[in-house]
């Protein structure tokens, strides 16, 4: 019998395990007591956003998990063409097809949460975490057990590799329905909000970044890592439908949903990577082809018979 020895991770390991949570921190320390011109400025959060993304993005090189992963000029093109999708018009529909009517709808009925003011700073940035978490989970878990749903995501498990962009590709009804959230309903502050929002981000990125960094278990029990998420993008299916959390595993222990484990392949049909127009339309695919498949087996028409003309006997048409 062969016993296994694990080998000391090196300080460079020991230090890249503690860059998530060390970010987390400075991104709550940033909302906290950044100056209020600053965190008001309406482009701010854009700003340490797309930070968070090329900061780790970064770190791949430094530091790669998995050779195989590694970015190369057309994942890096289709990953920024989907996240400035998601930056412009996945963005705007949220905004114009959920977000305003929420608040239409809060405004006509006089709701108010007006005592979400006296809330500690850090517990409303714990309560944007959850709420936009708890949703997420379910509908991700949606996504996995009902066909319709499921064929918006597919495209999302046909990635062929994981890097820090990766979470926003996928298929647009899936970035639209995934982007959508009950938070317009709170009077959050403004910068509990943000905190909570580039907190969630640094989280996800790291669950999809070829970044080696494995964080301590108190880190990896509440928050999603690349182990749990790799596992949940593997090749086999059934292997997918586990570890739904985008940035809080913790859910995912709380329903019965969590699994141990990591992917190295990752992908679906033979890990076949789609363009963008094939994710573009991948949740149409199965209705073009059943029509496709009706019109190849009706009948052809019989032939116009013109009136006085003599039927025809199948012979050759007469000179």
């Amino acid at each position: 019998m062969t016993t296994s020895v694990s080998t000391p991770a090196s300080l460079k390991d020991r230090v890249f395990n503690l860059v998530p949570p060390a970010m987390i921190a400075m991104v709550l320390l940033f909302w906290a007591y950044a100056p209020k011109a600053v965190t008001d400025y309406p482009w701010t959060l854009i700003v340490t956003s797309s930070a968070i993304v090329i900061i780790v993005l970064l770190l791949e090189f430094v530091h790669e998990r998995h050779q195989g992963w590694r970015m190369n000029r057309q994942e890096f093109f289709t990953d920024l063409f989907y996240v400035v999708l998601s930056a412009t018009v996945i963005a705007w529909l949220s905004k114009t097809l959920a977000e305003d009517p929420l608040l239409a709808a809060k405004a006509a009925m006089g709701l108010s949460t007006q005592w979400m003011a006296q809330v500690p700073w850090l517990v409303q940035v714990l309560m944007v975490i959850v709420i936009l978490e708890f949703g997420q989970y379910w509908m991700h878990r949606l996504m996995h057990n009902v066909t319709p749903f499921w064929l918006t995501h597919a495209p999302h498990h046909h990635l062929t590799q994981l890097n820090a962009a990766k979470g926003a590709v996928g298929n647009p009804i899936e970035l639209f329905l995934i982007s959508l959230s009950v938070l317009a309903l709170f009077d959050f502050d403004i910068t509990a909000l943000f905190a909570g929002l580039n907190t969630l981000n640094v989280i996800s990125t790291f669950a999809h970044a070829n970044v080696k960094s494995d964080p301590p278990i108190w880190y990896s029990f509440f928050f999603t890592t690349i182990r749990h998420h790799s596992l949940h993008h593997s090749t086999d299916y059934e292997a997918t439908r586990c570890n739904y959390g985008n940035s809080l595993i913790l859910l995912d222990r709380i329903f019965g949903t969590y699994r141990e484990g990591e992917g190295v392949l990752v992908g679906q049909d033979e890990r076949r990577r789609l363009s963008i127009w094939e994710q573009t339309v991948f949740p149409f695919v199965p209705l073009i082809e059943r029509i496709k498949a009706r019109r190849s087996v009706e009948p052809a028409p019989p032939p116009t018979r013109v009136s006085g003309a003599p039927a025809s006997d199948g012979g050759p048409a007469a000179a």
